[in-house]
């Protein structure tokens, strides 16, 4: 995966002033656009359309500096089909707009090209499980709401907590298959992984294909296939987050798993009253490299 990633970085540069085909690239590198979107906004820190934006502002910088072109046609060069969409764009990475640079030489924000290197950790070991699972289905209360990658999602828990007592009860008792009790799902991510972009929430639990789903509530029709599950133990949410951050820093590039598309789930095994500390167990979808 290490290399995959530094080779996507060297197409990018290749390919920098052109519309970038990213489901063609990961086939090229052997693995899958999900997979490679996924990896590289974990090890990167930002997502791969944020990368190549920065990138092409880098690059348009030094040509309106050296002033041997119109702004128009350097605009054209690097994929906008405006001086204006350029501006803002422009803007959003240097903080001043292409005028303003030519006459002043600056203000720039350049983005290095990215390098990715392997460094040794792991001396934890992460309590990680494979299994296979047939079809299911998950059943409960869903909401749209945007993701957050650091602490408690506000919305999350409002969307819990507007539920009635006797309903996160009920839920429970239609549990009737792995991953068991009452789980946090989150559907139709942003395949960037980008901070603030909606998915779906859904508080519910998980049900065999063949069951019926009680009409008032939300339904996620889940594939067969294979899951890694990550068991957490410790503060809340914090050990969470830690362990789904190590999975892509540490796990993946050691391991002959990918990513493929589908919910994250999360099954609470024990909590204290408060919730301050929590066993979780994280299960991810995966298919084998």
């Amino acid at each position: 995966m290490i290399s995959a990633l530094n080779q996507l970085v060297d197409m990018v540069e290749e390919q920098l002033t052109e519309e970038l085909d990213v489901r063609a690239l990961a086939a090229l590198l052997g693995t899958t656009e999900y997979h490679l979107r996924r990896m590289f906004s974990s090890l990167a820190g930002m997502p791969l359309s944020e990368y190549v934006r920065r990138r092409r502002m880098t690059v348009a910088a030094a040509d309106i500096v050296r002033g041997d072109e119109d702004l128009l046609s350097i605009a054209v060069r690097h994929g906008y089909g405006s001086s204006e969409a350029f501006g803002r764009a422009f803007r959003a990475v240097h903080g001043a707009g292409p005028g303003d640079v030519r006459r002043d030489g600056g203000p720039l924000r350049s983005q290095p090209q990215l390098r990715f290197r392997l460094t040794v950790e792991g001396s934890n070991p992460m309590d990680t499980r494979i299994v296979g699972r047939p079809a299911f289905r998950l059943v409960g209360h869903a909401a749209r709401v945007p993701l957050i990658h650091v602490g408690v999602n506000p919305h999350m828990q409002e969307h819990i907590a507007s539920l009635p007592q006797e309903e996160h009860a009920r839920l429970k008792g239609l549990s009737a298959t792995e991953p068991a009790g009452l789980l946090q799902v989150c559907d139709d991510t942003d395949p960037d992984s980008r901070e603030g972009t909606e998915l779906t929430y859904l508080h519910g639990v998980a049900q065999g294909r063949d069951t019926p789903a009680p009409d008032d509530l939300d339904v996620i029709e889940v594939p067969g296939g294979m899951w890694a599950v990550f068991r957490t133990s410790g503060p809340h949410p914090d050990a969470l987050q830690t362990t789904w951050a190590a999975t892509a820093t540490e796990w993946f590039p050691s391991n002959p798993w990918r990513l493929r598309p589908g919910p994250s789930i999360v099954a609470v095994l024990e909590r204290a009253e408060d919730f301050s500390t929590a066993t979780c167990e994280l299960w991810l979808p995966v298919e084998a490299e």
